[in-house]
């Protein structure tokens, strides 16, 4: 029998939330030896990174790297500074303060950086434009701007080598992503999405991303296993 070929390396960024969770297994499904980073930006809390490792192996990422930086210096987002977190937010199609200021091209720009490391091409994002249309930096023009930029800007750009930003989920509702994680045996009871946990570790059931995670189950018809300290309207 002849050898088998290779499979393609790629790296996904991993923030341990449902979304990057899927986005990682729809890599893996399609063949990719996948190289996960999650990025301990200072968030207002730990949690969704100690998921991230749980998630990268049970996923299968060939490796998994979480990099430390300190994006509470620059502040300007509820998630990086004091400011609250809005609970029971009514969307007005205004950005939401957890926007965090140019937090994917930084995160995109360190995934860059290790795929030329791991001699990959194709980098993996969970982002989303149907729940986050207010985040700039998860919109498709966003994305097809970093593909352009990753030819410049890097050696391997220089010398030929095509970079692919993959955002599987960006048109997917919440219900959809759910789904199409569950046939791909996603356990979204290892995920965290709260932006605001509790002291013991729950959900706060009523900031942004608890209340889309919470309807997204809903509306998929599938158990939702977070344990949330309240819900929300």
């Amino acid at each position: 029998m002849g050898r088998m070929a290779p499979e393609r390396k790629a790296v996904c960024l991993l923030s341990g939330g449902l979304d990057s969770a899927t986005c990682l297994a729809i890599a893996r499904s399609e063949g990719f030896e996948v190289h996960a980073l999650t990025l301990a930006y200072g968030q207002r809390h730990a949690t969704e990174v100690d998921q991230a490792r749980v998630v990268a192996r049970a996923l299968g990422a060939k490796s998994h790297r979480v990099v430390g930086l300190d994006l509470r210096a620059i502040g300007g987002s509820s998630l990086t500074s004091d400011l609250p977190v809005l609970k029971d937010r009514v969307d007005d199609g205004t950005i939401p303060q957890t926007y965090v200021p140019a937090r994917n091209t930084v995160f995109l720009g360190l995934a860059l950086g290790l795929a030329e490391v791991v001699e990959a091409t194709d980098l993996f994002v969970g982002v989303n434009a149907v729940d986050y249309s207010g985040y700039p930096d998860c919109r498709p023009a966003f994305l097809q701007a970093f593909e352009r930029l990753a030819a410049l800007a890097t050696r391997a750009g220089v010398e030929g080598a095509r970079f692919r930003v993959h955002a599987p989920l960006v048109h997917l509702s919440k219900a959809q992503i759910i789904r199409r994680g569950i046939s791909l045996g996603v356990d979204y009871g290892l995920t965290h999405s709260c932006y605001d946990p509790v002291p013991d570790g729950g959900a706060c059931g009523r900031c942004d991303s608890c209340r889309l995670r919470r309807r997204g189950f809903t509306e998929a018809g599938v158990p939702d296993p977070t344990r949330y300290a309240v819900l929300g309207p």
